[in-house]
């Protein structure tokens, strides 16, 4: 399965075949699991998937951008953003695939 990209598609097909779902309800299940995630990361707090990861938000400050084209400089508000984790059972599973 070496440079295979998984899709929705893919994913929901996954969640029919494990819990047995009919395929008009996998989107919804889909949906409202991503919802709850994004809905917790919105509010400021972080979301864990056991043995998988960790999503938090954190705030990138302010700083000083180029353009690459013509070397002008400009300021970058602060932001905040995403932060993906693996936990180290993925990690450990990756390693043991790479050897």
């Amino acid at each position: 399965m070496a440079n295979h990209t998984v899709t929705r598609t893919n994913v929901l097909e996954a969640i029919r075949m494990e819990v047995g779902l009919r395929r008009s309800e996998c989107p919804d299940l889909m949906e409202d699991i991503l919802k709850i995630i994004a809905d917790c990361l919105v509010e400021g707090g972080s979301a864990n998937v056991p043995n998988f990861d960790s999503f938090s938000v954190r705030r990138e400050p302010e700083r000083v951008g180029r353009n690459p084209k013509n070397e002008e400089e400009f300021p970058t508000p602060s932001r905040r953003v995403v932060k993906f984790t693996a936990s180290q059972a993925l990690k450990n599973r990756i390693s043991q695939q790479a050897g």
